[in-house]
């Protein structure tokens, strides 16, 4: 065991490599540290950071419970790669302009620009339907029983998973892009206003809508708390999401995009890096230098960007 530890402080952690920013102990009433990372060996950061080549422009990135599916916008497929090893088990057509990817307990959906929502079963890539919504469909959220697309035209749609049948359109802010499940309702990103909407997931209904930054793009729910990543000023929102009250915004070194929760810090990427934010106060633990990085996601041990820039994914 001392063999062990004494190894690994010989390495440095990658929040050290890409950032003078330390690497915070937890403090008083923040969460515990992950024991997911205690399982694997994983105490420290260490940089085991690695890309693996996709499709063209991957912009949407999520996690099926074994593997991560890249949206790639670029040349109208899907990626899907091993998680544990970034293996490519398949590339699938999907269409033109396919930009969110949303896992739904056995299906990926894809939202393609061009005003469609593909079904794809996720065992083996094969098409299950195709369903025609407003033009510019964003990325979309699973509350269990069906799928809710923002339109990008004041309206968000709540599809059924089993077989994508409309029970709905629901008006929302200007200009809605990103979407995110809580447990009970359905929160949308208004990148035209500045706001997020809340809707109860039963029936749509508006439950409130709350000021957030300039150009509001991802966001995620992490257990009590919705964040949201604030494109055009380069902040992030916290907001209770029992009712919307705002906690804190908090200024971080990138042009923010997409957000994701990892059991114990919430991951903003973005156009230069890749940030790591305490939950307890949104303070920058860890940076990492991306590509241009927009979906990101979580499978249980590490973060996955996609770096359209660079046409890869990369694991963190």
């Amino acid at each position: 065991m001392l063999a062990v530890i004494a190894a690994a402080t010989l390495y440095p952690s990658r929040a050290q490599e890409t950032s003078s920013v330390p690497a915070h102990p937890p403090s008083a009433g923040a969460p515990p540290l992950n024991p997911l990372q205690v399982a694997l060996l994983r105490w420290y950061k260490a940089n085991t950071t690695t890309s693996f080549s996709v499709g063209s422009q991957p912009y949407g990135v999520a996690f099926d419970g074994a593997n991560i599916w890249t949206a790639n916008l670029g040349d109208g497929t899907v990626t899907k790669l091993r998680a544990n090893d970034g293996e490519v088990l398949g590339t699938f057509k999907v269409g033109g302009g396919p930009y969110g990817v949303t896992f739904d307990g056995a299906n990926i959906w894809v939202s393609n620009l061009g005003g469609t929502i593909i079904k794809v079963r996720a065992s083996d890539g094969k098409v299950l339907g195709t369903y025609t919504v407003s033009a510019s469909p964003g990325w979309m959220a699973f509350d269990g029983a069906n799928i809710w697309v923002p339109n990008g035209k004041n309206v968000l749609s709540k599809l059924r998973a089993d077989d994508g049948k409309n029970l709905g359109n629901f008006a929302v802010g200007n200009d809605d892009i990103a979407v995110a499940f809580d447990g009970a309702n359905v929160w949308t990103t208004n990148t035209g206003d500045g706001t997020v909407s809340k809707l109860r997931a039963s029936d749509g209904k508006i439950l409130g809508t709350f000021a957030v930054g300039s150009r509001p793009t991802g966001i995620a729910f992490d257990g009590a708390n919705m964040w949201v990543a604030n494109r055009y000023d380069g902040t992030v929102s916290k907001l209770r999401a029992s009712d919307g009250k705002a906690l804190g915004t908090f200024p971080v070194p990138t042009e923010p995009y997409g957000v994701a929760f990892d059991g114990m810090n919430v991951w903003v990427s973005g156009f230069t890096l890749a940030v790591e934010l305490r939950v307890s106060d949104g303070s920058v633990v860890a940076r990492v230098d991306t590509h241009g990085s927009a979906g990101i996601a979580f499978d249980g041990a590490n973060v996955w960007v996609g770096e359209f820039n660079d046409n890869v994914v990369g694991k963190l």
